[in-house]
């Protein structure tokens, strides 16, 4: 059951009510305020998608608890229970609130005559375009659990691949902050003792390299905060920006061009186009249908955009092996692989196969990268090192050599 708050008018006088109540869907819960002699204002889930701002990141809906969802919805389907029914055990056993609240107004919408597809489509970011074509398939052809269960694998995949990236990013992004935490402190805390140290000592000229470093020391220990004003505004507007269509273009390109990532995120494409297209075709959606979905969930413009193009030749009857053939978004091997399966008459295995391989270049990517970025960082941390050991050191030797010709 779900738990509603609600305002509600006393019909003899006409006071307003706020209160909870449980029920399993709105109209339930309309149905026992009526029957306690009010009349319903409003009704919305406590807790749940209703909930605000801060709820959509304190019950965000992960890809965990989707897998779960899907995985148990099929088995009960499997089983021989109708989808209502189905939906209200998986709703009970559901622990994230805001996934729990979006499944109590599915059923609401599919016991209100909806079809199961289209009562998610109400709801694209907790569904995306994948998840609702793939249950649409499912429901067209009978086979509503098996797409179901092709939905929770084809997640699973997806995640895996999403959480190796993440990983491969998490070491250089910790020693990188390592590395601006450590200068900071060096330039706040040691090269100002440096400058008290000279500054009482006349005829000494510093270094070049100590006088820069000198001069940032000054201007951020009198002006941090705009220095920290100055991030914040960057990182929103450059947070803004990545999403307007240009900053799009630019960050999509570098994801697939800059070294050393730009060979994984390639990867990473192929095998998303290859492992959510079969899945696709496996539940009997059409070509033309899979590349358009395809170009949604693989999340570039550039590999979007060629999928366009390869959509327009295919509707001009040319085979979607030759629409792929030769375009700088698309990696060799997935349009040999599939004028292989065309040829067969086994696209969806062939999909497979590629998906299979990509995934596993995935993972050596991921371990190069690791193998290149180590000594990487090894050396921009040296440079760092010597470059402020250069600027404290260098006047001492400096004034220690001048003390010993002076005597």
């Amino acid at each position: 059951m779900l738990t509603y708050e609600y305002i509600a008018r006393n019909a003899s006088t006409g006071q307003k009510v706020k209160a909870d109540v449980q029920a399993d869907s709105e109209q339930a819960a309309a149905k026992l305020i009526h029957d306690e002699g009010l009349s319903p204002v409003s009704i919305k889930v406590k807790g749940g998608i209703n909930a605000g701002f801060i709820s959509k990141y304190t019950h965000r809906i992960g890809a965990k608890d989707k897998v779960l969802f899907s995985r148990q919805l099929s088995t009960l389907i499997n089983a021989g229970l109708p989808l209502v029914q189905s939906l209200r055990n998986v709703m009970s056993q559901t622990a994230n609130k805001r996934l729990k609240a979006t499944i109590g107004f599915v059923i609401t919408d599919v016991e209100g005559g909806s079809s199961f597809s289209a009562s998610l489509s109400k709801y694209p970011d907790v569904f995306n375009r994948v998840f609702i074509s793939l249950v649409a398939a499912g429901e067209t052809s009978g086979t509503l659990d098996a797409s179901l269960e092709r939905i929770a694998n084809q997640q699973e995949k997806d995640a895996e691949i999403l959480s190796k990236v993440r990983g491969a990013l998490i070491y250089p992004a910790i020693v990188l902050l390592v590395m601006v935490g450590v200068v900071t402190f060096m330039i706040v805390k040691v090269l100002p003792q440096v400058k008290s140290i000279y500054q009482g000592i006349s005829g000494v000229s510093l270094p070049l390299v100590t006088r820069i470093l000198l001069a940032v020391s000054s201007f951020t220990i009198k002006f941090w905060w705009v220095i920290i004003l100055a991030l914040v505004i960057g990182g929103i507007f450059t947070t803004r920006w990545a999403r307007t269509l240009g900053g799009k273009n630019v960050v999509d390109k570098v994801k697939m061009k800059a070294w050393p990532f730009g060979p994984l995120f390639m990867k990473v494409y192929m095998a998303r186009f290859a492992r959510t297209g079969q899945t696709l075709v496996a539940s009997g959606v059409p070509l033309i249908q899979m590349l358009e979905i395809t170009g949604d969930a693989i999340n570039n413009v550039h590999v979007e955009r060629s999928l366009a193009k390869a959509i327009e030749k295919v509707k001009g009857g040319k085979a979607l092996s030759d629409s792929l053939m030769g375009d700088p978004n698309f990696l060799e091997l997935v349009p040999n692989m599939l004028h292989i399966g065309e040829e067969s008459g086994a696209i969806e295995a062939m999909l497979g196969k590629v998906a299979d391989y990509y995934e596993k270049e995935v993972d050596t990517q991921i371990r190069n990268i690791s193998s290149l970025i180590e000594p990487v960082l090894m050396v921009i941390l040296g440079l760092v090192a010597f470059t402020i050991v250069a600027a404290i050191l260098l006047p001492i030797y400096g004034l220690a050599g001048k003390t010993i010709i002076q005597q």
